[in-house]
């Protein structure tokens, strides 16, 4: 007989284990499925290019962010990461899978950047157990495509990096699927009902600013589409969000 609920985590991580057959999960267990998905670098997926996204291009044109300590969550192949080394930030980037970070230190000694990659758990990062550092703080902690992958419970772990992590006055900078374009619309139970993510959760601009409410809504809207010769990569099917935690 077990009786193995006492506290928050162990109700978070019996909710994980409902999804352990899924491809998609953000746990250990899927590091081998990603590592597939990154096997063949010549496929054909916007995002093995080594662009960053238009949406930081553009905040660090503005000056909306500037130079400091980097989280990025999700990092792949390294593109965004390289792109903050390149513009003065101290760069941590973390990763589930190995053959993503193999290929992110590639691109980093090709392009001479000091970026910290690791290959882990981002929910390990707010202890910085992960990481074998302090987890944070940081200026800037950067998203481009986890959130979107995890399950409703995992917002609140989520929420408790953001929380531990992002420095006062800080920004947190997030692209993930906007409903009506990329990602399963369905309601947060119906996924605890067949235990599949359906390739990833589609937002609202409402169910974001309510989710990330705690912090000061910077800039919200649709990621740019640009075009293959672009420097930059876009696609209109993400939301692209830039949030600040005021001092």
């Amino acid at each position: 007989m077990d009786r193995n609920i006492r506290t928050v985590d162990d109700v978070l991580t019996l909710m994980d284990d409902l999804f352990a057959p899924e491809a998609d999960r953000w746990t250990a267990g899927a590091a081998d499925w990603w590592d597939d998905f990154y096997a063949d670098r010549s496929r054909p997926v916007p995002f093995f290019a080594a662009k960053p996204d238009e949406n930081l291009v553009s905040y660090l044109d503005r000056g909306l962010i500037a130079p400091g300590r980097a989280l990025e969550l999700g990092c792949g192949p390294g593109r965004n990461a390289l792109r903050l080394a390149s513009a003065g930030f101290e760069v941590t980037a973390v990763d589930l899978s190995p053959a993503a970070i193999a290929w992110a230190e590639e691109r980093a000694r090709q392009a001479g950047a000091a970026v910290r990659f690791h290959c882990g758990d981002i929910f390990r990062l707010a202890t910085g157990t992960s990481l074998g550092e302090p987890g944070g703080p940081y200026d800037l902690i950067y998203d481009s495509g986890c959130f979107h992958h995890l399950p409703p419970h995992r917002r609140i772990s989520y929420r408790a990096l953001l929380d531990r992590a992002l420095a006062p006055g800080g920004h947190f900078a997030l692209t993930c699927f906007a409903a009506g374009a990329m990602g399963s619309e369905l309601p947060d139970a119906a996924f605890y009902g067949d235990s599949r993510l359906h390739g990833g959760l589609a937002y609202t601009e409402e169910s974001l600013r309510w989710i990330f409410s705690g912090l000061t809504s910077v800039e919200l809207r649709r990621m740019r589409d640009e075009p293959p010769g672009s420097p930059h990569f876009g696609e209109p099917f993400l939301w692209t969000a830039l949030f600040r935690r005021d001092a």
